[in-house]
């Protein structure tokens, strides 16, 4: 299911990255800072177990999260999101993907995988800035899926309707998280209006 997250200062950030004479340094604060935002909303419906704890006058019944949650940014966009998450969550462990399109397929493959033990007993949280086609981030929910994650959210701060149509197809029990949804791919693939290619803007490459 697609949940737009609408919030004055999600938006005016995301106006940021949006303009094309945003340098390296202002964009990468501003993506990482948006991730921060949206982590509330990605985060409000967790499951909480009850705990008692002795507080510095006397005991109490208080709650806490009941799962870990792991991050898994698609390289190399993703690892733009990562610290704005993690200086809210800071327990939240992190694994990653890489993947590349096979030039006769055209499919993504995976060139590197990396996670925390456990994924089958954690919130699995996808990160990829940008949701265009929704190859990149299908596969990369099929790989968490292999290792054991079902619980899964997908964290994106700007895509398309062909892009959520193909996650919502290959994994209906996913939640996607967008910030914006745009009008449509370009003949190139890019997302329109869009902000760019995310990954040369975050580290200053072409």
């Amino acid at each position: 299911m697609l949940k737009l997250i609408n919030h004055p200062l999600v938006n005016h950030k995301l106006s940021q990255i949006r303009r094309k004479e945003t340098g390296t340094k202002d964009f990468r604060q501003h993506v990482s800072e948006i991730a921060g935002l949206m982590a509330y909303e990605i985060t409000r419906d967790l499951p909480m177990r009850e705990v008692i704890i002795d507080t510095p006058l006397s005991s109490c019944s208080t709650s806490e999260l009941a799962k870990e949650i792991v991050l898994v940014p698609v390289l190399r966009a993703g690892l733009g999101m990562v610290e704005g998450i993690t200086s809210l969550i800071t327990t939240a462990r992190v694994g990653h993907i890489g993947l590349y399109r096979d030039h006769e397929t055209l499919e993504p493959m995976e060139y590197y995988a990396k996670f925390p033990a456990g994924l089958s007993e954690a919130v699995v949280m996808v990160l990829d800035p940008m949701l265009a086609t929704g190859g990149s981030a299908s596969a990369a929910i099929a790989a968490v899926k292999k290792r054991g994650a079902s619980t899964i959210r997908l964290v994106c701060i700007v895509g398309v309707p062909e892009g959520v149509a193909r996650v919502e197809k290959d994994h209906p029990d996913v939640d996607i998280y967008l910030a914006a949804l745009d009008s449509h791919l370009n003949e190139k693939g890019y997302i329109v209006p869009g902000l760019g290619d995310a990954g040369d803007r975050l580290f200053g490459t072409r």
